[in-house]
């Protein structure tokens, strides 16, 4: 039976979705609880509300919540058989599929700090040199931490951090950097970092390969279903998906193959519909012929889904408009193109509610070279069985027809155009078996428990290294401070035994805390006898209590008290004994008194 919700996380939660952005409702309740009250024990609060109020007065504290919500522990090379698995058969598989001219893209989910994206970059440098990597690959790396990703763009590790990677790719791939080493930038250029919410953002489209390794266990059953239907979006015609070791994929056989389930990989299944073979070599399926012929149209053009996300934009948008790979998956009235060379987002708003076409006629743009260009644009909605899958737009470029018309005849100024629609493809609803025997169900119940059971204990896991790690880390400072207390003290005890005359450090309670060697000699006491106790109990043949009034008097403030008083020494010989009272002051303030006593000589 599933447990009560509890109101006062749900209230927490959706007040950090309300005010900056992240949405955590998806997270598996235990596991985010635990982090969450992790963080309010740090900060000393123990109430859900409590914090929840600490929150709207500091709001710096909201950096320090999700930097222990987002466990970044990762390393490079994480689990050597699995990069023996993907640098021995995955990309060996991709590079021969694309061909030798061909474009390779990676997905890189939930990357942390950088190492896994980095990790992919040299063993794909490996496979096909530094030149052809940076001609023709692309790692698009994201996660939803900012500041593991601004570590991540920097590109440099410790010593330490990079100790997992072979020496000869050390050699071969990084430099020596300020606090560390930095991977070359020629390495570096073919990874790109960006925010990416697997939850709310668009997926990044036609991967070859899909790294999600540990990162799934953290969301409930219906977010990771709606993650494996856009990885399977995602990838291209039996691309790869690479999973952690804590993620089966046990329920989600339909659109995606096994292919070692022992280090968690899988191969997308086509839906029903996509491919189509027709008996014939060498011929493409039609979701590769149509993507064809959307990349190599004359007419620029992009695709928006109904959320506003732009997905995809062909070579000549591209090209034309300056639209590059990180802006597929971005909103679309962000980016320039939405209000230049013409306003398009109320139209997109009215082709998305109405859902009917639109089209702006003769619009000037001036290109990157400084060429004037005039397009038609058409807003045209993408519908399938009355489901509105996105709009179409495209820029036909009729500059030569315009010019041509205003010279031969400036009084008509219609532009006749052909109108085409391309209609994107999009991933055919996901199609589940409802009726399972019933000793299938049980199989399948049992095993998604103990799945359930193993993301958990993966997650502790997880949680436990990085505490040790801190753990470490202020060991090691404490060390270090106690090695410098003792060099201080070492060094303040050498001052002492050097003076010859007889030095006594007491505190503002009359307490002994330093007796050097020359009040040794003097009085006969060795520093064990009298450390801590009472300056004025002393019997050391010194009338100690006339020097009651000048140590208060420093203690009040006195720069310095000095009087002569008759005494015996150790030997018993009758002396005059100089005692010189002085402040032991720190920051300005007084914590006891330093007395100097030497033998008066006749």
């Amino acid at each position: 039976m599933a447990s009560e919700p509890n109101h006062e996380l749900e209230q927490l939660l959706d007040y950090i979705r309300d005010n900056r952005g992240f949405d955590f409702t998806g997270y598996k309740r235990a596991s985010l609880e635990r982090r969450i009250r992790k963080r309010m024990h740090e900060v000393g609060i123990p109430e859900l509300l409590d914090y929840k109020d600490h929150l709207e007065v500091h709001p710096e504290e909201f950096t320090h919540l999700f930097n222990t919500i987002l466990i970044n522990v990762t390393s490079f090379f994480r689990d050597p058989p699995v990069w023996e698995l993907v640098a021995g058969d995955i990309i060996p598989r991709i590079v021969e599929r694309v061909g030798p001219h061909g474009n390779i893209r990676i997905w890189s989910v939930g990357c942390a700090s950088g190492e896994e994206a980095y990790t992919l970059a040299m063993v794909l440098a490996e496979a096909i040199g530094l030149p052809e990597l940076r001609d023709r690959v692309k790692i698009y790396a994201t996660d939803v931490d900012e500041e593991a990703l601004a570590h991540a763009r920097a590109g440099v590790y410790s010593a330490k951090a990079i100790e997992s990677i072979p020496p000869e790719f050390r050699d071969r791939y990084l430099q020596p950097a300020d606090g560390g080493s930095a991977f070359r930038k020629d390495l570096r250029r073919t990874v790109i970092f960006g925010r990416h919410d697997l939850v709310q953002d668009a997926p990044i489209s036609r991967v070859d390969l899909i790294s999600c390794r540990n990162t799934l266990m953290y969301f409930n059953a219906d977010v990771q279903s709606r993650i494996y239907r856009a990885f399977h979006f995602a990838l291209k015609s039996e691309a790869f998906l690479l999973l952690g070791k804590s993620e089966m994929l046990l329920t989600r056989t339909e659109m995606f193959l096994p292919l070692d389930l022992k280090r968690r990989l899988f191969q997308r299944v086509s839906a029903q519909g996509e491919d189509r073979p027709n008996g014939r070599a060498g011929v493409p399926d039609d979701a590769r012929l149509r993507d064809a012929v959307f990349e190599s149209a004359s007419t620029a053009q992009i695709v928006v889904d109904p959320d506003g996300v732009l997905v995809s934009a062909n070579d000549r948008a591209r090209r034309t408009f300056g639209v590059s790979d990180p802006d597929l998956g971005r909103p679309f009235h962000q980016l320039q193109l939405s209000y230049k060379p013409v306003e398009l987002r109320s139209r997109f708003d009215r082709a998305i509610a109405e859902r009917r076409a639109s089209a702006v006629q003769s619009v000037a743009w001036h290109d990157s070279n400084g060429d004037s260009l005039v397009f038609d644009v058409q807003v045209v909605p993408l519908l399938w069985r009355d489901t509105m899958l996105g709009v179409s737009i495209s820029f036909a470029d009729v500059t030569q027809t315009h010019e041509t018309q205003e010279q031969l005849e400036r009084s008509r100024r219609e532009l006749e155009t052909a109108y085409e629609e391309i209609q994107s493809t999009v991933e055919e609803l996901e199609t589940t078996n409802e009726e399972l025997q019933s000793t299938n169900e049980e199989l399948e119940t049992t095993n998604e428990e103990l799945q359930s059971t193993n993301e958990e204990l993966e997650t502790m896991n997880e949680e436990l290294q990085s505490t040790n790690e801190e753990l470490s880390t202020i060991n090691d400072e404490l060390q270090q401070r106690t090695d410098e207390l003792n060099d201080t003290n070492a060094y303040l005890e050498g001052i002492l035994s050097s003076l010859s005359a007889a030095v006594v450090v007491l505190d503002r309670e009359f307490a002994i805390r330093g007796w050097n060697k020359g009040a040794r000699d003097l009085w006969g006491l060795i520093e064990d006898e009298v450390f801590g106790s009472n300056f004025l109990n002393l019997d050391i043949g010194l009338p100690v209590d006339q020097l009651r009034s000048p140590i208060r008097q420093v203690l009040a403030g006195e720069e310095h008290q000095a009087l002569t008083l008759p005494a015996l020494n150790r030997r018993g010989r009758q002396i005059e004994c100089r005692v010189s009272a002085t402040p032991l002051a720190s920051q300005d303030e007084i914590r006891g008194v330093i007395l100097m006593m030497e033998t008066v000589e006749e």
